[in-house]
């Protein structure tokens, strides 16, 4: 079995740097090869105004990578026969059939292609604290292309599209879904959720704060025709937002509150077996992770092509998402490697940092010697 001793210091000195330097408040990282854990290292403040270490147990409210959450459970339900990826939503949820949305399917909701990326330009935070009417919002609103005919990401209406058709479609809560057939059987029940369970408490979590990425968003508005479409001002992916104890607590499946090694231990599991626990089959596993779309992302602009429910990055080695403010989790089928790299100083044009920790372990697990028998 490969000694991975010396890949743990590489990571652990790395984030130690970016910490020191300023650049990073507190960090997470996690990889499993081979169903097997091979990077569990922490650096810095959870909660810079308290003092709070990061521990590996530390939950992270993460913006977009959350969705990976999301897509995991609907592959689980798929690999269970209680649903299907062609399923016509209307077929569950008849209020959603409005303005030529009736032909929409659970597969144009899992590649970003149903249409409706958009909400109201008056959107709140309160509004995100009501299930139904944030589903009723969706419901009502008219496509902004054919469904199936373009892409484009769904940052926040993602999260109640797939909920409310798992929730139709099997009399179950995503949130159950995600607790009682992904976390639990991996022993990740404290590790992986939506929104936070009143027995977690929320001075446990790791404190959002703020390097750049405000003025970054802003930049996005005034550059980006459609950002103002699918994040409008009041609800914007700020760290304001994601330290809101009403937010936290609250089911909102297009983010999440995870650890890295419980998010990385999920990749893990729809690769193959962790601790005798495998999510989907091996011939689902192709099916999720191959290109689904192709042609420019309508929300950001540039090519941004998604598979079954995941993003498909890094020139197309890692399925998963990397989220906004500079997070990432996914997993890389051909090398049976899944990361999670996570932080709490949300910022940009630094040189993506997580995305330099996640290639140090990629191209380390990558240019491995072959182990000999």
């Amino acid at each position: 079995m490969e000694d991975w001793t010396a890949l743990q210091a590489q990571v652990l000195k790395a984030i130690d740097g970016l910490v020191g330097s300023g650049r990073e408040v507190g960090v997470q990282v996690a990889a499993y090869l081979d169903g097997r854990l091979i990077v569990n290292a922490v650096s810095g403040l959870a909660d810079a105004a308290n003092g709070h270490q990061v521990t590996p147990d530390t939950p992270f409210f993460s913006f977009s990578t959350g969705q990976g959450l999301t897509s995991t459970c609907v592959h689980v339900l798929a690999e269970q026969g209680r649903i299907d990826y062609d399923l016509r939503i209307v077929d569950v949820w008849p209020e959603y059939a409005r303005h030529g949305k009736e032909h929409t399917t659970l597969r144009h909701l899992l590649t970003h292609s149903a249409g409706v990326p958009h909400l109201p330009s008056y959107t709140t935070p309160e509004d995100f604290l009501d299930w139904d009417r944030m589903c009723r919002t969706i419901a009502m609103s008219a496509p902004l292309w054919e469904p199936g005919t373009q892409q484009g990401y769904h940052a926040w209406t993602y999260g109640w599209l797939i909920g409310e058709t798992v929730r139709r479609a099997t009399g179950r809560l995503l949130s159950w879904v995600l607790a009682e057939d992904v976390a639990r059987p991996l022993h990740a029940d404290r590790e992986l959720f939506f929104g936070v369970p009143e027995k977690i408490p929320l001075g446990h979590l790791a404190r959002l704060t703020d390097r750049n990425w405000s003025a970054s968003l802003e930049t996005l508005s005034e550059h980006l025709p459609n950002f103002e479409k699918i994040a409008p001002a009041g609800v914007r992916p700020e760290a304001s937002l994601g330290n809101r104890r009403d937010i936290l607590r609250t089911d909102i499946p297009s983010v999440g509150t995870v650890s890295a090694k419980g998010i990385a231990r999920m990749y893990a599991a729809l690769m193959g077996e962790v601790d005798g626990v495998r999510l989907v089959s091996p011939d689902r596993l192709r099916q999720i992770t191959g290109v689904a779309t192709h042609g420019p992302d309508w929300s950001f602009g540039g090519e941004s092509p998604k598979s079954l429910g995941y993003a498909v990055e890094v020139g197309g080695q890692r399925c998963g998402w990397a989220g906004m403010g500079g997070g990432l989790a996914g997993m890389y089928p051909e090398l049976n490697l899944s990361i999670a790299c996570l932080k709490n100083h949300l910022g940009t044009n630094d040189g993506g940092p997580m995305e330099g920790v996640a290639e140090l372990i990629r191209s380390t697990v990558a240019n491995a010697p072959v182990p000999t028998s």
